[in-house]
């Protein structure tokens, strides 16, 4: 797992983008349409960003396409000392 958050957050450009809606899902869940609000993001990055987290098993989603909620899986939260690290060096 820890080297796939690296190459999510480091490896690939979108990393810092990634690292604010992580951040923003450990705090609450939310779906696509209230990170772009509360980001300050278009919609379309959002789901761009959304869909990479999903496809690494760092997010996951719950509900319907349009008004799914995500947050972190499991498998994220097991590491989370390694996405603190990883996040700090990304801001």
């Amino acid at each position: 797992m820890e080297a796939v958050l690296w190459y999510v957050f480091m490896g690939t450009r979108g990393g810092e983008n990634r690292a604010r809606l992580l951040r923003a899902l450990a705090d609450r869940p939310r779906n696509p349409n209230q990170l772009a609000d509360d980001l300050d993001l278009d919609y379309t990055t959002i789901r761009h960003h959304l869909d990479v987290l999903v496809e690494n098993d760092v997010l996951r989603n719950s509900g319907d396409e349009y008004g799914a909620i995500y947050l972190p899986t499991d498998r994220a939260r097991a590491n989370w000392e390694t996405v603190e690290r990883i996040i700090e060096q990304v801001e």
